[in-house]
């Protein structure tokens, strides 16, 4: 028996060991495999420097294209650009984890910075100047523009005797009619274009870091150290008493299936052995499936912890992208009209704080118990329901009083409206 024991764990020893070298190698390999990208992308717009632009710059003022054909060579560039600069911010954070040495990196970082310091993409966000426009005309429209350029307008700061739409209105007449309308409608509008896209890539990056890194590390991580620790013939299977009872309801319902089996003649009758056996059987079977809930249950709580501190670490990076993510709320809260914002409000507030949402408030509440392997009290789950909608409901109340009533009166008229 102990030798079977540890024959067993010899092998299960090899598995982990297997399982872990592939990734351990793949992280080893990060800084030059992302050294090696930013190279790559950076030797593709040298090539397209040298052979459509003389060597210089890609830019309208170095090759006489059309706007098409520059606006094909502009997102080639954009493209490979941002994989440089994604590419050098993975190799610097690796580098001060993962210690190299390599003469032959130098000249690879060399060609980078040439290209780095040719379009100022170090510490400014990609974008290019528009086609057609006089660069002495426009203030600060170099080939990169700063985030400090884009205005943010906070629908909740002050305003003035009149409406805010009514002064929007006023300042889009007066800048009609300026000298230079074409080229700032141009400009805003290149402006508009990578706010949006940065807004986005900043919201997909949001959602995946921590979906990713939960992932991964309950996998590779969490998972393995639960499963040695609480080991494979555990006495304490079950985390808490709802588990249990599942697992009893589960064994009671497989001894009725046999009974109604045989009660419908469409099994022979067996001996009190052979059922005993059988159930037997099936609630080993229910054991090791509720083991392997349990693990999963506490794997959960440090996952998502560390998944927390990604997220966490995403935001604290990412200064700039939140400000572009703003500018990008307000813009979309300015653009709609009194009947949207009305109808979103009062489908925000019916689904949080409405009459059929302590309903949706209970599903998510056991559902977030049964994700980290806390028994549901229903004690708590009432006492939640019963105060924190209240909470929003008067924050909702509070931020149409203050807010909504200066921002846009005639959407607070039309939410009145609706909901009467």
């Amino acid at each position: 028996m102990k030798k079977s024991f540890a024959i067993r764990a010899e092998l299960l020893y090899q598995k982990l060991k297997e399982y872990w070298r592939s990734p351990n190698r793949w992280f080893v390999d990060t800084p030059e495999r992302a050294l090696l990208d930013a190279y790559e992308a950076a030797q593709r717009i040298k090539n397209i420097e040298i052979e459509h632009f003389d060597g210089k710059k890609i830019s309208s003022a170095s090759g006489k294209y059309t706007e098409n054909v520059m606006s094909y060579w502009q997102v080639y560039l954009d493209k490979n650009l941002t994989i440089i600069k994604i590419r050098l911010a993975e190799f610097t954070l690796s580098r001060a984890i993962i210690d190299i040495s390599n003469s032959a990196l130098l000249e690879k970082l060399r060609v980078i910075d040439e290209i780095v310091e040719k379009y100022a993409i170090k510490n400014k966000l990609i974008d290019s100047q528009p086609q057609g426009i006089n660069q002495s005309k426009i203030k600060n429209s170099p080939d990169s523009f700063d985030i400090k350029e884009i205005k943010t307008t906070s629908p909740f700061q002050k305003t003035g005797v009149f409406p805010g739409s009514i002064g929007r209105s006023i300042n889009v007449i007066k800048g009609d009619f300026s000298p230079h309308a074409e080229e700032n409608f141009t400009r805003n509008y290149r402006l508009s274009r990578n706010r949006t896209r940065i807004a986005l890539r900043f919201f997909l990056i949001l959602i995946l870091v921590p979906l990713v890194t939960q992932h991964l590390s309950k996998e590779l991580l969490v998972n393995p150290i639960v499963e040695k620790i609480r080991g494979e013939n555990t006495t304490q299977i079950f985390i808490n008493s709802d588990m249990e009872k599942e697992a009893l309801q589960k064994l009671r319902n497989f001894q009725a299936e046999l009974r109604f089996e045989y009660l419908l003649n469409q099994t022979p009758q067996l001996s009190s052995t052979a059922v005993q056996q059988k159930i037997k059987d099936r609630a080993s079977e229910i054991a090791e499936e509720f083991r392997i809930k349990s693990n999963s249950s506490i794997s959960n709580v440090f996952a998502d912890l560390i998944s927390l501190i990604s997220f966490a670490l995403v935001i604290s990076f990412s200064k700039k992208e939140i400000v572009v993510v703003k500018a990008f709320i307000d813009n979309i809260v300015y653009g709609l009209s009194d009947s949207a914002k009305a109808f979103l409000i009062i489908l925000f507030t019916d689904i949080f704080v409405g009459f059929h949402s302590p309903h949706g408030w209970e599903i998510v509440l056991e559902g977030f118990s049964e994700h980290l392997g806390l028994p549901a009290n229903n004690n708590v789950i009432f006492l939640f329901i019963a105060t924190f909608p209240v909470i929003l409901n008067t924050i909702f109340k509070y931020w149409i009083f203050r807010y909504l009533s200066r921002l846009s009166p005639s959407a607070l008229a039309t939410l009145k409206e609706m909901d009467e």
